[in-house]
């Protein structure tokens, strides 16, 4: 009786020995695979951060070059208040000279007719000169356009004569203009108005969003990842 029980004794020790180094193997197994995805994950990892902080990085350059740019030139601009302005006089006076590019270092002259426009501000009565836009007004303080110059003044000279007549037939325009009148100039449209800005502003706030997403939903899913292996381990 005593070989017997020792001998079942025996097996069963064995068997029990043989159970957990199966389970060892599997579990073993197990840490392993782990260990390889969190290794394959890693670098994914990294690369998924070092993309949002380029994405952020990107944009605050964006906001820099836009903000002495575009929003500094919105900012400084008097001609703040839109209105209707009422087309009196668009008369083509004396022909202005420009420059031309001929080639590195050649600058030839060529000229353009000045077209010179009053409006009537409806909202605030009274006679201004019109300008195109900003960039206008700088280059010609009496000039309602200036053409880009080219050799052909033939064809600048049609551009202003066209531009004569539409404002002939359409007497009524949109128009900004200084409500502190320190600027007697109107003009019919701005560089830059709320539209550009809004746009100029909308890329960069996308891309600064997308780049805080990324490493948002990277930081989740790195703290997850742990969250599960603390249950993981509570459990066994």
């Amino acid at each position: 009786m005593f070989f017997v029980a020792s001998s079942r004794d025996t097996s069963g020790a064995g068997r029990g020995s043989e159970r957990r180094s199966i389970y060892q193997k599997f579990r073993n197994v197990d840490l392993l695979d782990k260990k390889k995805t969190v290794t394959a994950l890693k670098p994914g990892e990294d690369r998924a951060i070092l993309l949002g902080l380029g994405m952020i990085l990107s944009s605050v350059m964006l906001y820099f070059v836009l903000g002495i740019t575009v929003l500094r030139s919105y900012a400084d601009s008097v001609w703040t208040e839109e209105g209707v302005c009422i087309v009196l006089n668009a008369t083509v006076t004396a022909d202005e000279n420009c420059s031309y590019s001929c080639g590195s270092d050649c600058w030839r002259l060529s000229k353009y007719p000045c077209l010179q426009v009053y409006v009537s501000v409806n909202s605030t009565g009274r006679v201004s000169r019109l300008s195109h836009n900003e960039e206008t007004q700088d280059t010609s303080s009496e000039c309602f356009y200036v053409p880009r110059c080219q050799k052909d003044s033939a064809a600048m000279h049609m551009m202003i004569v066209n531009i004569s007549e539409w404002l002939k037939v359409n007497t009524q325009v949109p128009c900004y203009y200084d409500p502190a009148e320190q600027q007697e100039t109107v003009l019919l449209t701005r560089l830059y108005d709320h539209a550009v800005v809004f746009h100029s502003l909308l890329w960069p706030s996308c891309m600064l969003t997308g780049g805080g997403v990324i490493i948002m939903m990277v930081k989740l899913t790195q703290y997850l990842s742990r969250l599960c292996e603390e249950i993981g381990k509570i459990k066994r």
